[in-house]
């Protein structure tokens, strides 16, 4: 065999090589923008680290409450940096399991400009994921303050009564529904976070 040909055939391979890894870097960085909210489906879907899952009015409305109760737990966080109050308005509650019931947060933007937010959400004990159902939340939106405002944002939901069938989530009676509040931005939220912050902390 002549030396051009074992070059030409070099020089194929290495094409050969050379396009598969441009497809795979291609492949992954299509799978990289997918992911999150792939991801973020999943769970909603299987309850997967806590993640509440999402029901319509409908399958609200097929599920009847029993006389089983258990305590709802309400917890409000928000990212650092971000000039908002966030609290429940009730830190519990206590329902029968398969009812519907409302649950009421407050939020507050204590800057000088809008900020959007989002909130990002999972509930402890984690098994209790995939029966804690929510029919309406604010979580599934982008919420913007104007400055200075302040609104009340509901959560209805419901915790499915298959938890009873369930070995391992059966004898949970307390269930903690949390939130985390992240800011949106193109850039920094505001140049006076920091006053923004102190103000919130102090109640001004």
């Amino acid at each position: 065999m002549s030396a051009l040909v074992i070059r030409t055939d070099i020089a194929r391979r290495n094409r050969r090589v050379g396009l598969a890894a441009v497809l795979f870097a291609l492949a992954m960085l299509g799978l990289g923008y997918a992911s999150s909210p792939l991801y973020r489906l999943f769970c909603q879907a299987t309850g997967f680290a806590g993640t509440t899952r999402r029901a319509s009015v409908a399958e609200a409305s097929a599920v009847s409450a029993t006389d089983r109760l258990v305590k709802i737990r309400f917890d409000a966080n928000i990212e650092r940096g971000m000039p908002w109050q966030f609290r429940p308005e009730q830190t519990s509650d206590t329902i029968p399991m398969g009812g519907r019931r409302m649950a009421i947060f407050l939020a507050r933007n204590f800057s000088a400009k809008p900020v959007t937010g989002r909130a990002s959400f999972n509930v402890e004990p984690e098994q209790a994921g995939r029966y804690f159902n929510k029919v309406q939340c604010f979580c599934f939106t982008e919420q913007t303050l104007a400055p200075g405002q302040e609104v009340r944002m509901p959560v209805v939901y419901f915790v499915d009564p298959k938890m009873l069938d369930d070995p391992d989530a059966r004898d949970i009676d307390e269930i903690t529904l949390s939130y985390t509040f992240h800011p949106i931005a193109d850039g920094p939220i505001a140049d006076d976070r920091a006053k923004a912050l102190d103000r919130a902390g102090s109640g001004g």
